[in-house]
This record gives structure tokens, C-alpha cells and sequence, in this order.
């Protein structure tokens, strides 16, 4: 999805158009995560982006979408850019830490 949304709409309610745009992002994640997943693949993640325009759109993290949103709404900005795309994700594995080293002495 690369998408400029825009907040302010003739006739429409800000706050509805706000929760609009959110849905509609939710909607298509949901829609990415219910894609069969292929061989040696544990889960979707996703790449983003986000800024005021896509020139100036910069790299963040999937979970700080919502609150990106929020403070552009909250600075009566007009529009943003949001691009999400979809890439295979493998787990990891988690590198033992001080604390689970100790309880298996």
C-alpha cells in the first residue's frame, strides 16, 4: 500500500475521516496477514514508511503507525503519506541473557 491520505474532505467530519483512514489500514493488514505463507517463511512483517508527503516519507517502525497518525491529526496537518509493503519474516532465536543463564545453574 502507498497511499496519500487526506484529512480534511468536504462535508466529512474530521474525526470520522481520521478513523476512517485507520480502518482502512487495518483492513489491509489483516488482509496481508491471511496470505498463505511460503516454505521457510514464519510470519508477515512489514516495511514502512511515513512522512507528510512520499518525498519526505522516512523509514519507521510498523508499531508507531497509529501514533504517527495521531500527531499529524493533532497538528492539524492536511495529509500524509503511508507506505506499508509486505516481506517475509523467520524467527529468531533469542540469544540467552544473564538472567536465564543463572537459573539453569
Amino acid at each position: 500500500m502507498k497511499k496519500t491520505f487526506k484529512l480534511n474532505l468536504e462535508g466529512k467530519n474530521r474525526d470520522r475521516v481520521l478513523e476512517a483512514v485507520k480502518h482502512e489500514i487495518r483492513k489491509y493488514v489483516a488482509r496481508e496477514r491471511r496470505r498463505d505463507l511460503p516454505k521457510g517463511v514464519d510470519f508477515w512483517d512489514f516495511d514502512c514508511k511515513f512522512g507528510l508527503s512520499a518525498e519526505s516519507a522516512e523509514v519507521v517502525h510498523f508499531a508507531t503507525i497509529t501514533e504517527h497518525i495521531n500527531a499529524v491529526a493533532e497538528g492539524v496537518g492536511e495529509q500524509f503519506y503511508l507506505e506499508i509493503l509486505a516481506k517475509h519474516g523467520v524467527r529468531q532465536s533469542r540469544p540467552p541473557s544473564e538472567t536465564d543463564i543463572a537459573t539453569d545453574a
